[in-house]
Protein backbone atom coordinates (compact mmCIF):
# COMPACT_ATOMS: atom_id res chain seq x y z
CA UNK A 1 0.00 0.00 0.00
CA UNK A 2 2.72 2.41 0.77
CA UNK A 3 4.10 1.76 -2.70
CA UNK A 4 0.79 2.86 -4.27
CA UNK A 5 0.65 6.06 -2.19
CA UNK A 6 4.21 6.82 -3.20
CA UNK A 7 3.35 6.41 -6.90
CA UNK A 8 0.29 8.72 -6.56
CA UNK A 9 2.37 11.40 -4.84
CA UNK A 10 4.99 11.22 -7.59
CA UNK A 11 2.32 11.44 -10.31
CA UNK A 12 0.73 14.50 -8.64
CA UNK A 13 4.08 16.21 -8.26
CA UNK A 14 4.99 15.46 -11.89
CA UNK A 15 1.71 16.93 -13.08
CA UNK A 16 2.14 20.14 -11.05
CA UNK A 17 5.76 20.57 -12.20
CA UNK A 18 4.72 19.99 -15.84
CA UNK A 19 1.91 22.56 -15.58
CA UNK A 20 4.27 25.18 -14.11
CA UNK A 21 6.97 24.58 -16.72
CA UNK A 22 4.38 24.68 -19.52
CA UNK A 23 2.94 27.95 -18.23
CA UNK A 24 6.37 29.57 -18.01
CA UNK A 25 7.35 28.40 -21.50
CA UNK A 26 4.03 29.64 -22.94
CA UNK A 27 4.37 33.07 -21.32
CA UNK A 28 7.97 33.42 -22.50
CA UNK A 29 7.11 32.45 -26.07
CA UNK A 30 4.18 34.91 -26.09
CA UNK A 31 6.45 37.74 -24.97
CA UNK A 32 9.12 36.82 -27.52
CA UNK A 33 6.68 36.49 -30.41
CA UNK A 34 4.54 39.56 -29.65
CA UNK A 35 4.74 41.97 -32.62
CA UNK A 36 4.63 45.09 -30.44
CA UNK A 37 5.96 46.21 -27.14
CA UNK A 38 3.69 46.42 -24.12
CA UNK A 39 3.47 50.20 -24.35
CA UNK A 40 2.54 50.11 -28.04
CA UNK A 41 0.01 47.36 -27.40
CA UNK A 42 -1.63 49.36 -24.58
CA UNK A 43 -1.81 52.42 -26.85
CA UNK A 44 -3.49 50.39 -29.58
CA UNK A 45 -5.93 48.93 -27.09
CA UNK A 46 -6.77 52.44 -25.81
CA UNK A 47 -7.33 53.69 -29.37
CA UNK A 48 -9.58 50.74 -30.17
CA UNK A 49 -11.48 51.29 -26.93
CA UNK A 50 -12.00 54.97 -27.86
CA UNK A 51 -13.21 53.97 -31.31
CA UNK A 52 -15.59 51.43 -29.84
CA UNK A 53 -16.86 54.02 -27.35
CA UNK A 54 -17.50 56.53 -30.17
CA UNK A 55 -19.30 53.92 -32.28
CA UNK A 56 -21.40 52.78 -29.33
CA UNK A 57 -22.40 56.39 -28.62
CA UNK A 58 -23.29 56.82 -32.27
CA UNK A 59 -25.29 53.59 -32.32
CA UNK A 60 -27.15 54.48 -29.13
CA UNK A 61 -28.08 57.89 -30.57
CA UNK A 62 -29.29 56.18 -33.74
CA UNK A 63 -31.28 53.67 -31.69
CA UNK A 64 -32.89 56.48 -29.68
CA UNK A 65 -33.86 58.33 -32.88
CA UNK A 66 -35.32 55.23 -34.45
CA UNK A 67 -37.20 54.24 -31.30
CA UNK A 68 -38.66 57.74 -30.94
CA UNK A 69 -39.72 57.65 -34.62
CA UNK A 70 -41.33 54.27 -34.11
CA UNK A 71 -43.07 55.44 -30.95
CA UNK A 72 -44.40 58.54 -32.73
CA UNK A 73 -45.62 56.48 -35.69
CA UNK A 74 -47.32 53.95 -33.43
CA UNK A 75 -48.97 56.74 -31.44
CA UNK A 76 -50.27 58.43 -34.59
CA UNK A 77 -51.59 55.20 -36.03
CA UNK A 78 -53.26 54.19 -32.76
CA UNK A 79 -54.94 57.60 -32.60
CA UNK A 80 -56.19 57.14 -36.16
CA UNK A 81 -57.52 53.68 -35.37
CA UNK A 82 -59.21 54.97 -32.21
CA UNK A 83 -60.85 57.78 -34.21
CA UNK A 84 -62.11 55.34 -36.83
CA UNK A 85 -63.49 53.04 -34.15
CA UNK A 86 -65.31 55.95 -32.51
CA UNK A 87 -66.81 56.99 -35.85
CA UNK A 88 -67.88 53.42 -36.58
CA UNK A 89 -69.51 52.91 -33.20
CA UNK A 90 -71.32 56.23 -33.50
CA UNK A 91 -72.59 55.22 -36.93
CA UNK A 92 -73.72 51.82 -35.68
CA UNK A 93 -75.54 53.36 -32.71
CA UNK A 94 -77.26 55.86 -34.99
CA UNK A 95 -78.36 53.08 -37.37
CA UNK A 96 -79.67 50.96 -34.48
CA UNK A 97 -81.63 53.90 -33.10
CA UNK A 98 -83.12 54.51 -36.56
CA UNK A 99 -84.11 50.86 -36.88
CA UNK A 100 -85.67 50.87 -33.41
CA UNK A 101 -87.68 53.98 -34.26
CA UNK A 102 -88.82 52.47 -37.55
CA UNK A 103 -89.80 49.27 -35.72
CA UNK A 104 -91.83 51.30 -33.21
CA UNK A 105 -93.50 53.19 -36.05
CA UNK A 106 -94.42 49.93 -37.80
CA UNK A 107 -95.79 48.49 -34.57
CA UNK A 108 -97.83 51.64 -33.94
CA UNK A 109 -99.20 51.58 -37.49
CA UNK A 110 -100.06 47.89 -37.25
CA UNK A 111 -101.76 48.44 -33.89
CA UNK A 112 -103.77 51.30 -35.38
CA UNK A 113 -104.69 49.17 -38.40
CA UNK A 114 -105.71 46.29 -36.14
CA UNK A 115 -107.82 48.63 -34.08
CA UNK A 116 -109.55 49.99 -37.17
CA UNK A 117 -110.20 46.53 -38.55
CA UNK A 118 -111.64 45.23 -35.31
CA UNK A 119 -113.83 48.29 -34.87
CA UNK A 120 -115.09 47.96 -38.45
CA UNK A 121 -115.78 44.29 -37.89
CA UNK A 122 -117.68 45.05 -34.70
CA UNK A 123 -119.62 47.76 -36.49
CA UNK A 124 -120.60 45.33 -39.24
CA UNK A 125 -121.60 42.70 -36.74
CA UNK A 126 -123.70 45.21 -34.81
CA UNK A 127 -125.45 46.49 -37.95
CA UNK A 128 -126.87 43.15 -38.91
CA UNK A 129 -129.86 42.48 -36.76
CA UNK A 130 -130.10 38.79 -37.47
CA UNK A 131 -127.15 36.60 -37.14
CA UNK A 132 -127.16 33.77 -39.56
CA UNK A 133 -126.09 30.38 -38.38
CA UNK A 134 -123.96 28.05 -40.33
CA UNK A 135 -126.87 25.74 -41.00
CA UNK A 136 -128.91 28.56 -42.47
CA UNK A 137 -126.05 29.47 -44.81
CA UNK A 138 -125.83 25.91 -46.01
CA UNK A 139 -129.60 25.78 -46.61
CA UNK A 140 -129.55 29.05 -48.50
CA UNK A 141 -126.78 27.88 -50.71
CA UNK A 142 -128.58 24.61 -51.67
Amino acid sequence: MSNENNNQNINSKDFIIGALVGGIVGAASALLMAPKSGKELRNDINEQAGTIKDKSTEWSAMAKDKSSNIARTVSEQSNQVAGKVKELTTSIRRDLDNWRNKGKDVMDESADAYGEITSQAETEVNRQPNTVTEEELVEQKY
